[in-house]
C-alpha cells in the first residue's frame, strides 16, 4: 500500500530517505568506553557503530484499552479525547475554554531544530517531525472493578469542570467498563465497595476467587481480541491506570523466570498480581503493555517473558507533579556542585488514589517509586557523595489522604544542601496541582510514543535483518517515576537527560545531529 507522506520538516541530508511506506536512515552511533584508573586518571576510548534505522510511515487506527477505566485518569482520559476531537468548548468562572492538550508533549511542546541566519533558535512542534498517532483518534476502552458508566464516573471524580461535565455527558453514558479482574490482597481493603464489576467475584458484593488465574488471563486476551476486531484496529496498548497495588514478593521458582512466572499463574500463586496478570495476557499477545503504577508489576520473570516473546512493555508509575521536579532540581543542584543532604516530600490529595495509598502496604509501593528518582544523581558526583562524607540523601516521603481537598494534590517538599565552608541552603516548594489533569497528558504521550516506538526498527550496518527495538521501553522513562529498564542497565532518573534523549531520536530519525549548545557562531572569531 502506498502511504502518502509529506515530510513537515525536510532536512537536505543523504543520511535520511524517504520511500512510498517507509523513512531509511543511516546513523553514527558515538560513545565513549572509560575505565578509572587506580591513581584517579581515566582512560576514555572514543567508538563508534555504524547503524541503519527504519521507521513504517504508516500511523495505524489505534486502540487504547485501560486498565482503571472509571478512575479519576480513566474519565479524564476519555473527557479530553472527546472534548478535542468534538471541539468542545465550556464555561468556566473566568470565560470560553478552548479544548487542548496542555501538558502533552507530543501535542503541546516543541523541539529545537536548528538556528536561523540571524543565528536564533528555530522550533518545530515535536509531533511535526515524524508521523505520529494523534489522540483524537484514539479509540478507547478498557476495564474496570466498578461498573458505574464513564459519565457517572466523570461526576463521580469531580475532575473536569462542571459545563464541560454537563456537554461530555451524551457521549460518555454509554460507556461501560469491562469486568476486571479483583485480588483483595493486593490493593486496600476500602476498594472492596467499589468492586462491582469484577468477572472473579460472585454478582456485585460477593464472593471473590483468586483461583483460575491462567483463565483470568485468557478472558482478559479474549477481551483484547475482541475489542481489536470489533473496532477495526491496526493496533492495541494497553495502560494500566488502575489502583496502587502492594508490592508481589520476589520469591525463587515462582516469578524469577518466564517458565517460573506462568507456572504460578496456572498454579494460583497467591504472589501473583491483578497488575501482572494483565502483563501476561498482553505480552502473549505481543499486545504494548505500560503499567502507570508503582508496584513491581514486572517481575523478572515478566520481563524475560517479554523478551522471549518480543513483546513491548514499559514502566513504572507515572511521574506527574512533585517528582517530576524532584528530578530536575535535584539534578540541578548536584550539577551545580551544591550537595543535597535531605529532602523531605510531603503530599496530601483527596481522590481514590489517595484513599487507596491510606493503606500502608499501598503506601510502600510509592514510597519506593518516589524515593528512586535521585539515586544516578548521587551516583554522578563521587566529589559530593563519597564514603568519607556519605553516599546516600536523608530522603523522606510522606502521603496523606484527606477527602476534602479532592483531585487537587498539594506537594510540600524541603530541599536542605551544604555549600562551600560549611554554609546551608534550604530551598521550600509549594505546590498545588489537579491531579488527573498532569497525569492524562502523560498517558497521551506514553500512548503515542509506544506505538511510535514499535514502528522502528533498526540493524547493523552490513547485517541482513532488521531487529525492533528492546522490549524495554526505556525512552518512555521521561514520564515515569521509578523507570523500567533493560535487566543489567543503570535508570536515568534526570528530566533533562531524558527528553535530550527522546529529541536526539528524533531528530536522527530525520537526518539531523544530536543537539549541542556549543554556539560557535557566536564564541568563535
Amino acid at each position: 500500500m502506498t502511504i502518502q507522506y509529506t515530510p513537515k520538516v525536510q532536512v537536505n541530508t543523504d543520511k535520511a530517505r524517504y520511500t512510498e511506506n517507509e523513512l531509511l536512515t543511516d546513523y553514527t552511533y558515538e560513545n565513549t568506553i572509560v575505565e578509572k584508573q587506580a591513581d584517579g586518571t581515566y582512560n576514555v576510548t572514543p567508538t563508534s557503530l555504524d547503524f541503519e534505522f527504519k521507521l513504517d510511515l504508516k500511523t495505524p487506527k489505534t486502540g487504547l484499552l485501560l486498565v482503571g477505566l472509571g478512575g479519576n485518569n480513566g474519565t479524564t482520559l476519555v473527557g479530553s479525547v472527546l472534548a478535542n476531537k468534538h471541539n468542545i468548548s465550556f464555561e468556566t468562572k473566568t470565560g470560553i475554554q478552548q479544548p487542548n492538550y496542555y501538558g502533552s508533549v507530543t501535542q503541546a511542546s516543541t523541539v529545537k531544530l536548528g538556528i536561523d541566519s540571524n543565528g536564533r533558535d528555530v522550533y518545530a512542534p515535536f509531533n511535526s517531525l515524524l508521523p505520529l498517532v494523534h489522540p483524537n483518534d484514539f479509540v478507547v476502552g478498557g476495564w474496570d472493578i466498578s461498573g458505574l458508566d464513564l459519565a457517572s464516573s466523570m461526576r463521580r471524580s469531580q475532575v473536569l469542570q462542571p459545563d464541560l461535565v454537563r456537554k461530555l455527558e451524551p457521549y460518555m453514558k454509554d460507556i461501560v467498563p469491562l469486568p476486571s479482574v479483583y485480588y483483595p490482597d493486593f490493593i486496600a481493603a476500602n476498594q472492596n465497595e467499589r468492586a462491582d464489576n469484577c468477572f472473579n467475584r460472585e454478582g456485585k458484593d460477593g464472593e471473590v476467587s483468586t483461583k483460575g488465574k491462567w483463565s483470568h488471563v485468557e478472558r482478559i486476551r479474549s477481551d483484547i481480541a475482541e475489542f481489536k476486531q470489533k473496532n477495526d484496529l491496526d493496533k492495541v496498548i494497553v495502560l494500566w491506570t488502575a489502583n496502587t497495588e502492594r508490592y508481589a514478593e520476589l520469591i525463587p521458582g515462582v516469578n524469577d523466570t518466564a517458565e517460573n512466572l506462568i507456572k504460578a499463574i496456572k498454579n494460583d500463586h497467591e504472589e501473583v498480581s491483578a497488575s501482572t496478570i494483565f502483563a501476561v495476557a498482553c505480552i502473549l499477545d505481543k499486545i504494548p503493555y505500560i503499567n502507570g503504577s508503582p508496584q513491581n508489576t514486572f517481575v523478572p520473570g515478566c520481563i524475560e517473558l517479554a523478551e522471549t516473546e518480543g513483546s513491548f512493555i514499559g514502566g513504572d508509575d507515572f511521574k506527574s507533579g512533585q517528582t517530576k521536579l524532584k528530578s530536575v532540581l535535584a539534578q540541578f543542584l548536584v550539577d551545580a556542585g551544591i550537595r543535597p543532604v535531605s529532602i523531605a516530600s510531603y503530599n496530601h490529595l483527596g481522590n481514590n488514589d489517595g484513599y487507596n495509598l491510606s493503606a500502608p502496604q499501598q503506601f510502600r509501593s510509592k514510597e519506593i517509586s518516589k524515593a528512586s528518582v535521585v539515586d544516578d544523581m548521587i551516583e554522578s558526583n563521587e566529589i559530593l557523595y563519597n564514603e568519607k562524607n556519605g553516599n546516600t540523601i536523608d530522603h523522606c516521603i510522606v502521603i496523606k489522604y484527606m477527602k476534602a481537598v479532592g483531585d487537587d494534590k498539594v506537594a510540600m517538599d524541603e530541599y536542605h544542601s551544604e555549600l562551600m565552608l560549611g554554609g546551608h541552603n534550604t530551598i521550600s516548594i509549594h505546590n498545588i496541582c489537579e491531579d488527573s489533569l498532569l497525569a492524562t497528558p502523560l498517558i497521551i504521550d506514553l500512548v503515542v510514543m509506544a506505538e511510535f516506538l514499535s514502528r522502528v526498527s533498526y540493524k547493523k550496518k552490513g547485517d541482513a535483518e532488521y531487529e525492533s527495538l528492546h522490549s524495554v521501553l526505556s525512552f518512555l522513562s521521561y514520564w515515569l517515576k521509578a523507570p523500567l529498564t533493560r535487566p543489567g542497565y543503570q535508570a536515568i532518573n534526570g528530566l533533562n537527560k531524558q527528553r535530550a534523549g527522546l529529541d536526539n531520536f528524533l531528530r536522527m530519525l530525520i537526518g539531523l545531529p544530536t543537539q549541542n549548545e556549543l554556539r560557535f557562531e557566536e564564541r568563535l572569531q
